[in-house]
């Protein structure tokens, strides 16, 4: 049985289509994925995070540990920062991808949570558990307790100020900060998933909402919707964003993906994994992530082959679909390091034919303020 946020009433309510989404009943969309996705673009969207976990690390040695846990560095991140991050296995493969926060520290304690995707919230408390023991730091499970509402797109801020105490001029991008919203206790972060500015709110789950009934009425007026993972996932695929199980998952290492600056080989101590990335950072990913627009006719879908000239296959398509912003198909995927470079002609099996798709930089949109 599919288990509900704090906010499915509500979703409910304005009338969102649900479907189980990694054990969680979720809106997959509410008017339609191409009005939501053009609402974060041009104006703002609200999102239901709610199924995300929520991971405590705290102790003197808590950036230690999770420095050791995780291929970043955690210990070197200043309270109200924030950073990508991944959990790997000691041959390089990726668990989850996640963001660390770090909170002021209290009573010589330091404070970190980590936000894992919501399939892997229980192996990521399980791996995290057995590796930062040993350190002086322990490990609490707060998701249960805990809601998050992202509010994502350029009318963001001037929607979300009248509901805060704080400038929010003044948190910067991958930041967090102790404050309220809507006179609850929250903790907003400047981060996202989208390509736009926007905000992310931890706030007590029996607190939700009232804290998105607010959020939506004081966004009334700037067109502000509701939006479900429908357009979350054209979003950030637009983004060039990765989805774990797409384009990531425990066959794939950060340098494969596009990601090897994540990996941080030169930081103290030991971490799970340095000696396989080392060696793959060292000689170069056999593979690599790649973005392609598709040229011909047809979408590409995950799990699409993707051929090389002579209609050869050599990879697959991770995440592809018909981008509202740019009026045309889009897709990432791995291919040989040697077919990687932007320019490359490929194909993409399209219904047994081969369709032409040519290698692009990645994002495919980025947004100009």
């Amino acid at each position: 049985m599919s288990r509900a946020t704090p906010l499915a009433d509500r979703h409910r309510a304005l009338g969102a289509r649900m479907i189980d989404f990694a054990g969680w009943e979720m809106p997959v969309q509410y008017e339609g994925i191409i009005e939501e996705h053009r609402a974060v673009r041009e104006a703002a969207g609200l999102f239901d995070l709610s199924h995300m976990g929520e991971l405590w690390i705290e102790g003197p040695a808590a950036g230690e540990a999770l420095s050791f846990a995780l291929v970043s560095d955690p210990a070197g991140l200043v309270p109200g920062r924030a950073h990508y991050s991944m959990l790997c296995t000691a041959d390089g493969g990726v668990v989850d991808d996640l963001i660390v926060y770090r909170l002021p520290d209290v009573a010589m304690s330091r404070r970190y949570l980590v936000v894992a995707n919501a399939a892997n919230t229980d192996v990521d408390r399980e791996a995290l558990a057995e590796r930062v023991t040993g350190h002086d730091a322990v490990l609490t499970d707060r998701s249960a307790e805990t809601a998050l509402i992202a509010i994502q797109g350029p009318r963001t801020a001037a929607i979300l100020q009248p509901l805060v105490t704080l400038p929010l001029a003044a948190l910067r991008y991958y930041a967090i900060v102790e404050g309220a919203v809507a006179g609850e206790p929250a903790l907003i972060a400047r981060t996202g998933y989208t390509g736009e500015d926007g905000f992310e709110l931890f706030v007590a789950a029996d607190a939700a909402g009232r804290i998105w009934d607010a959020l939506l009425a004081a966004g009334h007026r700037a067109a502000l919707r509701p939006v479900g993972l429908g357009a979350r996932d054209t979003l950030r695929l637009e983004a060039g964003m990765p989805l774990y199980g797409n384009e990531l998952d425990r066959t794939t290492n950060p340098y494969e993906a596009g990601l090897g600056r994540v990996v941080k080989l030169d930081k103290a101590g030991d971490f799970v994994g340095r000696e396989a990335l080392g060696a793959v950072a060292a000689k170069g990913p056999v593979r690599q992530l790649v973005g392609m627009t598709v040229v011909g006719r047809g979408i590409a879908r995950h799990g699409h082959r993707i051929l090389d000239e002579a209609g050869r296959p050599i990879g697959g398509v991770t995440s592809g679909t018909m981008s509202p912003t740019l009026g045309r198909p889009i897709a990432m995927g791995y291919v040989p390091s040697a077919a990687a470079e932007p320019g490359t002609m490929l194909g993409v099996d399209i219904r047994g034919s081969s369709v032409a798709a040519e290698v692009v930089t990645l994002p495919f949109y980025r947004r100009t303020s």
